[in-house]
C-alpha cells in the first residue's frame, strides 16, 4: 500500500467566475454529463473511506473545481471529521484546496489554519492583466476582491501560494507581473501554461499560448529569478525548483516533468474516478468510489494503459540534447495526430538554450 494522492471536484465544474480561458469547462462539454452537481457527503464520506483504507505512509486529499468552496465550509469540516475516523492505518494526511479566491473570508481562513491546509489561489497578476480574462458571472473584473482575500489570508497566517495561468496576454507582460508579485510579497508562485481546448488545433484562441511566447517568457522569468537567487531573495517558483532538483538527480514532483503520467486519482462530484485532471471525460472513466476499491480502479487503469501510452514521444525526442530534462512535456501538449510532437517543443529548446548554463551553476553551487 503506498502513499496516494486524490484531486477531489466536490462541485464539479460549476463555478462562481467566468473565466475565458477555464479547461475545464470545455472538458465538461465533452461528457455525456457536464455537471455532477454538488457532491453528497455520503459520496464524501466513501471516497475518503476508501482511499484511507488503501494509504500507507501518507495521503494527500487536494481539492480543486471549478470552484470548490461552492461547497459551503461544513462540507470540508465533514471532510475533517471523516478523515479522523477512517485513518486506520495512522498515515500522514495532506490537506489542499484550489480556489480563484472569490468569495473566501475569515472563517475560511480561521479554518484553513486550523487543518493545516495549503491554499492555492488563482491570480495572473496586477489588475489589468488579471481581469482581462478572469471575470465575474456579471462580466466584472474580480482583482480587487480577489487581492483583499489575498491580504486576509495573509494576516490569518494561512499557508498558500499563487497559481498564475500564462496566456497570450500574460506571458509577454511577466516583467510587470513578477514586479508586482514582489512588490506584494507573493513569494510562492506556480505559472501554468494556458490550455487550448481538447482535440483542437492550438494557437487558435486570443487567449492561446504560443511555443514562442511561452519560450521568451520561460526565459524572461528565469533571469530575473536568476538574478534575485544571486543575492538571497528570490521566489519560489515551481517549475525552476524542480528543473534545479532533475539536475541533482531527483525526481520532479511535478508530473508533467517527469516524462510520464503517474498514479492519479481524480473524483467528480459523483464519486466517478478519472486518471489525469486534463482526461475527465467519458472514455477515461476508471470506476466509482462509492461502488470501487482502490485496487479495482488500478486495474481497469492498467487494462486501459493509460499510463503506458504516456510514455509514447516523437522520435527526434531519442537525439534531442536536452531529453534528459524536458522528457517529452506534458502528454496534454502532445500531438497524437503529428507523431506525438510536443507543442511546446520549441519553447523548452529556447528556453535550455538560453538558461541551462547558470542551471547548472545552480546545482553546482548547491552540491557544494
Amino acid at each position: 500500500m503506498p502513499p496516494i494522492s486524490v484531486l477531489i471536484k466536490p462541485a464539479s465544474g460549476n463555478c462562481n467566475m467566468r473565466c475565458d480561458y477555464c479547461f475545464y469547462y470545455d472538458t465538461m462539454s465533452k461528457r455525456e454529463q457536464p455537471s455532477y452537481g454538488i457532491m453528497s457527503v455520503e459520496t464524501l464520506e466513501a471516497v475518503i473511506k476508501k482511499v484511507l483504507a488503501f494509504a500507507e505512509g501518507s495521503c494527500t486529499i487536494a481539492y480543486q473545481g471549478g470552484e470548490p468552496t461552492l461547497c459551503g465550509l461544513p462540507f470540508f469540516e465533514k471532510s475533517i471529521e471523516f478523515q479522523k475516523k477512517y485513518n486506520i492505518n495512522h498515515v500522514t494526511i495532506h490537506n489542499a484546496l484550489q480556489t480563484n479566491g472569490y468569495h473566501l473570508d475569515q472563517s475560511w481562513a480561521e479554518f484553513f489554519v486550523k487543518n493545516k491546509f495549503l491554499v492555492g489561489v488563482s491570480l495572473d497578476g496586477g489588475p489589468k492583466l488579471h481581469d482581462y480574462y478572469r471575470k465575474n458571472i456579471k462580466g466584472e473584473g474580480t482583482f480587487f476582491k480577489i487581492m483583499e482575500h489575498v491580504e486576509m489570508l495573509k494576516k490569518a497566517g494561512v499557508e498558500f501560494n499563487i497559481l498564475s495561468v500564462v496566456n497570450g496576454k500574460t506571458a509577454p507582460s511577466i516583467k510587470k507581473n513578477y514586479e508586482f508579485y514582489k512588490k506584494n510579497h507573493l513569494d510562492f508562485l506556480q505559472f501554468i501554461a494556458c490550455l487550448d481546448p481538447l482535440d483542437e488545433e492550438p494557437g487558435l484562441r486570443e487567449y492561446s499560448l504560443t511555443p514562442e511566447t511561452y519560450g521568451r517568457f520561460l526565459i524572461d522569468l528565469f533571469h530575473m529569478w536568476y538574478e534575485d537567487l544571486k543575492v538571497g531573495k528570490q521566489p519560489y517558483i515551481r517549475h525552476f525548483e524542480n528543473y534545479i532538483a532533475m539536475l541533482l538527480g531527483q525526481v520532479p514532483e511535478s508530473c508533467d516533468m517527469r516524462g510520464t503520467c503517474g498514479m492519479q486519482y481524480v473524483v467528480e462530484a459523483d464519486g466517478s474516478v478519472y486518471p489525469c485532471d486534463f482526461y475527465v471525460i467519458d472514455r477515461y472513466r476508471l470506476g466509482n468510489f462509492n461502488t470501487d476499491t482502490v485496487e479495482a480502479i488500478d486495474k481497469v487503469r492498467e487494462e486501459t494503459s493509460f499510463i503506458q501510452d504516456s510514455i509514447a514521444k516523437e522520435a527526434a525526442c531519442e537525439t534531442c540534447q536536452y531529453a534528459a530534462l524536458c522528457r517529452g512535456g506534458c502528454r496534454r501538449t502532445r500531438q497524437e495526430s503529428n507523431d506525438h510532437h510536443q507543442y511546446y517543443c520549441k519553447s523548452y529548446q529556447m528556453f535550455f538554450d538560453a538558461c541551462l548554463p547558470q542551471m547548472l551553476d545552480i546545482a553546482r553551487r548547491i552540491r557544494g
